[in-house]
């Protein structure tokens, strides 16, 4: 599955690189985005942080007053550091009639900006603000003509969606090689909007795909704090274990009842698959479940086994750092990082030791056929059902529906309608549900 995204990942790359974002449109979104409107009588001065510019270099740029940068650079330490500013982010400042700084406004990034005012007492006040989103379920509709990315869109935000449908559908289809033209999907996901536009996708409610033929349903869901996307019949949309726990890997040792230990220079059973990779690579953990050890572990060096349902286990030794945050109790999801490859221990040269147990049992990783993820429990599948009935009803609907458009224009069409633009079509949804408030 880490395969098949990392080539679609490629491919979005690709078409990013040939879109040649441009600055300008960057800056124009921004200034419907500002939080507040200058009065008349300030000047304001907006532009971008250019490539290796500093807040110095920006008030030197500008004639400003060094010494208004000192006080705004302390009050905005813990808030946003003014060392953290990145080139590509705008920036606006708001200038009384003598060039003083009357307030600084930063995008952090497309969602939350820095903000700093003069006080009444002449110095300077900084706060984080946040976009106030208002939240709408919306559902898009196209059909396959080359691939999922040209087909889905290829503005920013449509990459990003192709990429999480291409996710929850990957133990069905294989997006790089199994796709036809003229397959189908439609989505329901969440869509937020600023002062009635459209800005960026949530996350994917409900899809379907049909693939040569053959429909695929997936709904999201959320029990025990825990959400995942499930089937019809309340399966996993997912193996329960990734095949291996990093990627760039080669097998140095396999699994044995009997190898000669290179270092001990004894025969001895060898319990697990050791993967010889570069000392630093991320190792993440296979599956959801929780840490029960992580530290050290004898030969193993550092170690961290992570307890999974129905008494599985996987063992990950010879780190040469475990995460900060990866500690005994530590819920963990499928895929996080827990450490990196090391040789800490008994060991040769760096390489992950890696095992699967079943019970009290070893079993080989290599040869085991995996479960498929855990299906919704039992207590939670009436709650399940009722989500999937509701998102049915939407995935059928073929009303006629405002459909934003990434421009911010909006027109009119029947659900299964293609946009000219993209192939796809867009439909607001359900309502509205403001995210939070400024």
């Amino acid at each position: 599955m880490n395969r098949k995204r990392g080539l679609l990942f490629s491919i979005v790359v690709l078409v990013l690189v040939g879109l040649g974002m441009k600055s300008t449109h960057w800056m124009q979104e921004q200034e419907e985005l500002k939080p507040e409107p200058p009065r008349s009588q300030f000047q304001v001065v907006q532009d971008l942080v250019m490539k290796g510019e500093t807040m110095l270099a920006i008030f030197e740029k500008h004639g400003l007053d060094i010494s208004e940068l000192f006080a705004m650079r302390d009050v905005a330490a813990d808030v946003h550091p003014l060392r953290a500013i990145h080139a590509g982010q705008p920036y606006r400042l708001t200038l009384d009639s003598e060039s003083r700084v009357n307030s600084f406004v930063y995008w952090i990034n497309r969602d939350s900006y820095l903000q700093i005012k003069r006080v009444s007492t002449g110095g300077f006040h900084a706060e984080r603000g946040e976009l106030a989103y208002d939240k709408k379920l919306m559902t898009l509709s196209g059909a396959i003509a080359d691939n999922l990315v040209s087909s889905v869109g290829e503005d920013r935000e449509h990459l990003l969606l192709a990429l999480n449908l291409s996710d929850i559908f990957a133990l069905d289809i294989d997006f790089t090689t199994d796709l036809r033209k003229g397959d189908t999907f439609k989505v329901i996901t969440e869509g937020y909007f600023y002062n009635g536009r459209f800005r960026k996708y949530g996350n994917i409610v409900a899809a379907e795909f049909t693939n040569n033929g053959e429909l695929f349903k997936a709904y999201r869901f959320e029990h025990d704090g825990k959400i995942a996307y499930y089937d019809e019949d309340g399966n996993a949309r997912k193996k329960a274990f990734l095949k291996a726990p990093l990627n760039f890997r080669r097998i140095s040792s396999h699994y044995s009842k009997g190898r000669f230990h290179p270092v001990l220079k004894i025969w001895r059973p060898h319990h697990g698959v050791d993967y010889a990779a570069a000392t630093g690579t991320p190792v993440c953990t296979v599956g959801d479940g929780t840490v029960v050890q992580a530290g050290w572990c004898g030969g193993y060096g550092k170690m961290v086994v992570v307890k999974h349902p129905n008494g599985w286990h996987t063992r990950y030794g010879h780190l040469s750092r475990i995460a900060k945050d990866v500690k005994k109790g530590k819920r963990l999801e499928q895929g996080q990082i827990i450490g990196n490859v090391g040789s800490t221990g008994i060991a040769t040269g760096p390489h992950l030791h890696y095992e699967v147990r079943i019970g009290d049992k070893s079993v080989n990783p290599l040869t085991l056929k995996f479960p498929k993820g855990w299906p919704v429990p039992r207590k939670e599948f009436p709650a399940f059902c009722s989500v999937r009935d509701k998102m049915n009803t939407h995935l059928s609907a073929t009303g006629i529906c405002e459909i934003p458009t990434p421009s911010g224009q909006t027109t009119i069409k029947t659900v299964m309608d293609s946009d000219e633009r993209d192939g796809i079509s867009r439909t607001a949804l359900l309502g509205s549900e403001n995210k939070n408030n400024m």
